[in-house]
């Protein structure tokens, strides 16, 4: 789908130079002198880089369209995790650098969601929270205040974090995906 250079917004995926990009930041600039122009951060969608890019509202673009599919997770296979389309039954195996981060959550039978732009898979979504359990932590200290203090803690696939001192050993507790923080005690 075609649109003018003036009404890409944040969060458009765009086909600029061969390449996906996702639209950042933008900016409507209307200078003293010669026409307005959009101002816009872009990110690649492949490799990272990022680049600022000047369009008119006279330039066209073309607005990018992205499949979602659910998938499931199945298991680790060494420089691969293999995931299975939930309607279709088809597995897919994803690099472990395309996934990045979010493989330090990944549990058996996680339904994760799969970006795709011509069958080329794009980007990788997983759960805002996910439920783990404490394998090393410091023991409670008498007298220690549980307003605004924390102790460290390992949890059971090696990310380190801070929980309240309330936590121990063994118990299950809600973490975010995002940054490895501590949310609440899994129920």
């Amino acid at each position: 789908m075609k649109i003018n250079g003036n009404e890409i917004k944040p969060g458009n995926i765009i086909q600029h130079q061969n390449g996906l990009w996702v639209a950042v930041k933008c900016n409507a600039v209307k200078p003293g002198k010669g026409g307005a122009f959009n101002q816009v951060e872009l990110k690649n969608l492949e490799d990272g880089r990022k680049l600022n890019e000047r369009f008119r509202a006279s330039e066209t673009v073309e607005k990018v369209r992205l499949e979602q599919k659910d998938h499931t997770f199945l298991y680790d296979n060494g420089d691969t995790l293999a995931f299975m389309d939930s309607t279709s039954f088809e597995q897919v195996e994803l690099l472990k650098d395309f996934v990045g981060d979010a493989q330090n959550y990944l549990q058996d039978g996680m339904a994760v969601t799969i970006e795709f732009h011509e069958e080329r898979p794009i980007a990788l979504s997983i759960p805002e929270h996910v439920t783990l359990e404490v394998a090393d932590t410091e023991p409670v200290v008498k007298g220690q205040t549980a307003a605004n203090s924390f102790k460290p803690a390992t949890l059971e696939n090696g990310i380190r974090t801070t929980v309240p001192p309330f936590v121990g050993v063994g118990e299950k507790i809600i973490v975010s995906t995002s940054d490895g923080t501590y949310v609440r005690r899994a129920d």
